[in-house]
């Protein structure tokens, strides 16, 4: 699944375009490395957002199959790190 599909689905940001921009911006890493928005997320992947505020880390436990997942099953897609 691509990066900015991943952010939106499971409720990392409120809509896909925003997750766009964000990548585009330069501020969504994956493993470390900068990500294109084409970059697909896998299992085990860490990804990181660098708002102006600091910084967050996830990582991917889930993809999803679906969309949207519900807010209630954040929790079993992606852990939070930092």
């Amino acid at each position: 699944m691509r990066i900015d599909k991943y952010l939106s689905s499971v409720n990392l940001v409120k809509r896909r375009t925003i997750a766009q921009d964000m990548v585009k911006s330069g501020v969504v890493f994956i493993n470390g490395v900068q990500a294109k928005p084409s970059k697909d997320v896998k299992v085990g992947d860490t990804i990181e957002i660098r708002y102006l505020k600091g910084t967050k880390r996830y990582r991917v436990l889930k993809i999803p199959t679906t969309k949207t997942i519900p807010k209630s099953a954040k929790d079993e897609y992606v852990e939070e790190l930092s």
